[in-house]
């Protein structure tokens, strides 16, 4: 038997099939571009999203052979909505997490019911990124849409939609929405009264690991799935994350290096703080049983990396097509030792945390006419591993230490990256066996649900393991150490220059 996890991303859908031991079997990826129809906005096609899904789970389910699929388990993007009428056709683009036009909203949800209660309530630092704020805008702004629209679904209830189930969320992405009840694990009546607006509108929520429903006969048939294959709740793709990593003990971490930086940190009972507000770290609840995580994140960390690529590598693409090569490895290779002397603001799509500034930007100081392009790329890495070390520091401050960083996503491939990761951070960085956590956590779930696994703690044991450390180099490490300190001051110094543009 087989297990397959999904997961839908804000730049790509990806599906891996694993076999009960952790083996992988076959994957598929769809790529689909951000749209920004304005300045501020970020959007995705849903038509290419959902398309993207229905090929992926078809071409992974040929990988199967004679190891039938027994289940399904959506990994997603949080806070990224799309309104459907009653027939599940769309009726806008998704709106994503970055899109900042629900700005205004927020400020009126805060007006209503303070900054405190909402934390109390929902767990989330009141902000724009959240879900509720950009449905206020869509009720606002097109309210024609809003008054044929059937349910606001995030994607995996979307999906479950769509193919012909009752549209239920897990309550890791309803906890991403500024709407949910965080303990007591429910809509907050309070939340959406203030604002008037309609629970009928959501999903039902569902606890991750709980088994939705059979994949219906005639989808089994076109994605090529055996017949009673499962489809089983899964989660917000950071939990999820750091489930494929192990992170299912207080005070373990997961790094998780993809198109958002995220460190993902999980907790036995709820941690809703004064600091953990102040400093803007959310608590949601994980996907392991009866476990929370916070998130310190930065919105453009790899981004920023494929925006290089995409404006500045051109030789370096040639390059890599006729070596055969990965464009990252030509990319970062043959960079300066040392501190470059360069501070990056790393913020090109907003704020992430400590500061959740919306209306933050990308600077970079500290060029000289001797800069070359190598050690901009180095300064690019350098001003994304000051961030995450900011994070961490404030993470510390609220009480959560950090001694050890287990690295997944496309940036932990890159042995340079994560040793200037430790040096930086003064942590020490970890590779794992996994490649693919996020669609792990998915087997893992479906595993669980089927029986496959006894529990998620004995998948964990058996499929996940340290590979390789990352020691942080204490001479390095003093080093970049002043330049960090002058980092701290960096973005407070620049916020007001830089909210005028």
């Amino acid at each position: 038997m087989s297990l397959m996890g999904i997961d839908v991303g804000s730049t790509g859908t990806k599906a891996v099939l694993f076999a009960a031991d952790g083996t992988l079997l076959g994957q598929t990826y769809r790529e689909y571009p951000e749209l920004r129809p304005q300045p501020g906005w970020f959007e995705l096609d849903p038509n290419q999203v959902w398309d993207g899904f229905v090929e992926v789970v078809g071409e992974t389910a040929g990988y199967q052979g004679t190891d039938r699929v027994q289940s399904l388990c959506i990994s997603a993007m949080g806070e990224t909505f799309t309104p459907v009428d009653s027939e599940g056709n769309f009726l806008h683009n998704s709106i994503m997490s970055p899109d900042r036009r629900g700005h205004r909203q927020v400020a009126q949800i805060g007006e209503a019911l303070g900054e405190d209660r909402i934390f109390q309530i929902t767990g989330m630092p009141l902000h724009s990124s959240l879900t509720l704020s950009k449905l206020l805008w869509m009720r606002e702004n097109y309210p024609e849409v809003h008054a044929i629209t059937y349910k606001y679904l995030l994607w995996p209830d979307l999906i479950l939609l769509k193919l012909g189930l009752p549209p239920r969320l897990d309550w890791t992405l309803a906890g991403r929405t500024m709407a949910f009840d965080v303990v007591n694990k429910r809509w907050s009546a309070e939340i959406l009264a203030a604002v008037d607006f309609d629970v009928a509108l959501l999903a039902e929520p569902i606890k991750p690991g709980e088994t939705v429903g059979e994949v219906p006969a005639e989808w089994a048939e076109q994605l090529g799935l055996p017949p009673g294959c499962l489809i089983v709740a899964g989660g917000h793709d950071q939990p999820m994350n750091a489930l494929g990593a192990g992170v299912i003990h207080e005070g373990l971490a997961v790094d998780g290096m993809g198109t958002v930086e995220c460190i993902t940190v999980a907790f036995d009972k709820p941690v809703i703080s004064k600091t953990m507000q102040q400093s803007r770290y959310c608590c949601y609840p994980h996907v392991a049983g009866d476990m929370y995580v916070t998130l310190a994140f930065n919105y453009s960390s790899g981004s920023i990396v494929r925006w290089f690529r995409d404006n500045f590598a051109e030789a370096d693409r040639q390059r890599a097509v006729q070596e055969g090569r990965d464009v990252y490895d030509i990319i970062l290779s043959d960079l300066p030792d040392g501190p470059t002397g360069l501070l990056l603001v790393p913020y090109f799509a907003g704020s992430g945390t400590p500061y959740m500034d919306a209306q933050a930007r990308g600077a970079l100081i500290g060029l000289t006419l001797s800069t070359d392009r190598k050690t901009f790329i180095k300064g690019l890495l350098e001003g994304i591993c000051f961030d995450l070390r900011l994070n961490v520091e404030h993470l510390a401050q609220a009480g959560i230490g950090i001694e050890r960083l287990r690295a997944t996503g496309g940036g932990a491939k890159s042995p340079y990256w994560l040793q200037l990761k430790a040096d930086i951070t003064g942590k020490e960085v970890v590779t794992l066996n996994v490649t693919e956590s996020g669609c792990l956590a998915g087997a893992i779930l479906g595993g669980v649900a089927t029986g496959v696994y006894d529990s998620v703690p004995q998948a964990v044991g058996q499929l996940v393991q340290e590979r390789t450390v990352y020691q942080p180099d204490p001479e390095m490490h003093q080093r970049y150490e002043d330049y960090f300190q002058a980092y701290q001051q960096l973005w407070p110094a620049v916020r007001d220059i830089i909210h005028q543009l």
